[in-house]
């Protein structure tokens, strides 16, 4: 995930001077220069650096801070809040036509997962935020393009308009508005043509749908692996067509998150999206604030719950968990809970939403916990309802049956039956606990 390393040594740096009972003009500029070194090494612009640790030093420096009963708390609140400010501040929703149809133009180079991201906001935008969209194909440069465009568009229940290839683009996209207009949709979103590089031709392609037809919003699909060519790009789309937010996709790969922190100081383009997945579902909306609280290792548990709110039925979770609590679940309530858990994300990413966990995330992903969970999953869908339901009363052959339908040993299914007999006690064991103190 972007800003792994970034974490790591930013969070070490303010550990130091949280152990500090009492904080110095030294303290402060050795945590500074600390910080320095990691922003730099995260591909952070130079003088967007400059400026972040000029207006964390002047906060640092105050009265407030050097007479405080635990400065290190207030020093990282400011880092925190600063890296705030650098990220924008605030949530830039989408900006909606009041009343009419809402127009949106999606840009950006070949690579960045433009297309797909298209559909990805279609998506969000349908089942989040309620809305009637229909997304027109307008890259006819990139001949696959369109066949990609229907078939995500299938898959997310969302009509796709598109017209003969030969005819000009703006032409296209105003059929497409007409279209619109007269099926009721109230949101179009456009897939616009991209190139391996920023050219003429390009720009002034979108220029004129740009002047055609007064979008609402002009999204800028930008990846988190090129770096500081994130600032180039956003820059240049930025000057010729006054892009409103930018998408910033790739975002759960491996990248140093420097372009990221430094766009919106440079171009003062906002981030509105960031593409975490492959899947069409895998959209989030960008919060600088929750980004700033998982950079310095704080988690972001609000995430973390809406994550579960849309991924798991509610009323489902509150009777399995009785049932546990109960010590009467089953070898088929583990498995729900599997399944729920695996909608919400890859593990080690879900953990490093809480706070503190960072260093478990990476030992989760050393022993590739998902493997871990497929496995379980295969061992309990090998079993008969019977056996779900009293697992300690199988037999050998009943185990060897089991290990051989999953692709596993038979120790393998020993363990995890051992396992779930001693949560089942376990969870017996805190009822009456519980019971007690009722009492």
């Amino acid at each position: 995930m972007a800003f792994d390393s970034l974490q790591e040594k930013l969070t070490k740096s303010l550990r130091n001077i949280q152990g500090k009972g009492k904080i110095t003009e030294k303290n402060i500029e050795d945590t500074l220069e600390d910080i320095r070194v990691a922003l730099l090494e995260a591909d952070v612009n130079y003088r967007v650096v400059n400026d972040f640790l000029m207006e964390v030093r002047t906060e640092s420096l105050g009265k407030d801070v050097m007479n405080s009963v635990e400065p290190g708390q207030l020093m990282v609140k400011i880092v925190n809040d600063e890296i705030v400010k650098l990220l924008g501040s605030e949530n830039q929703a989408l900006n909606y036509q009041t009343s009419g149809l809402t127009k949106i133009m999606v840009v950006g180079l070949q690579g960045t997962g433009k297309t797909t991201h298209v559909a990805k906001i279609a998506k969000y935008i349908k089942e989040k935020q309620n809305r009637k969209p229909l997304i027109i194909a307008g890259d006819t440069f990139r001949l696959a393009a369109v066949e990609q465009l229907k078939t995500l568009g299938e898959e997310i229940g969302v009509e796709v308009f598109s017209s003969d290839l030969s005819k000009k683009v703006v032409d296209i996209v105003k059929e497409g508005i007409d279209y619109a207009r007269k099926s009721g949709y109230d949101t179009v979103l456009i897939d616009t043509a991209g190139r391996l590089h920023i050219d003429e031709g390009l720009m002034q392609e979108l220029k004129e749908i740009k002047d055609e037809i007064s979008p609402n919003e002009i999204l800028l699909t930008v990846d988190a692996l090129t770096g500081q060519d994130i600032v180039n790009v956003a820059r240049s789309f930025n000057e010729l067509l006054h892009v409103t937010g930018l998408i910033v996709t790739k975002f759960d790969g491996d990248s140093k998150g420097g372009g990221v922190l430094s766009v919106k100081a440079i171009t003062g383009v906002p981030i509105k999206f960031t593409g975490v997945g492959e899947k069409v579902g895998d959209l989030e909306v960008f919060y600088p604030d929750r980004l700033a609280q998982r950079i310095l290792g704080m988690g972001d548990v609000v995430s973390l719950v809406e994550k579960a709110q849309e991924q798991m039925d509610l009323e489902e979770a509150e009777k399995s968990a009785q049932k546990m609590l109960s010590g009467r679940f089953t070898m088929d309530d583990l498995l729900k809970q599997i399944e729920a858990t695996q909608k919400m994300g890859p593990l080690a990413s879900l953990v490093k939403m809480l706070p503190g966990m960072g260093d478990l995330s990476k030992q989760l992903e050393d022993v590739d916990a998902e493997s871990q969970l497929k496995k379980t999953k295969a061992i309990i869908q090998s079993m008969t309802k019977a056996e779900k339901e009293d697992p300690s009363s199988m037999r050998n052959s009943h185990k060897r049956r089991i290990a051989k339908g999953a692709g596993v040993s038979v120790d393998d299914v020993n363990k995890l039956i051992n396992q779930f007999e001693r949560t089942k006690k376990m969870m017996k064991q805190m009822s009456a606990l519980s019971s007690m103190f009722k009492r």
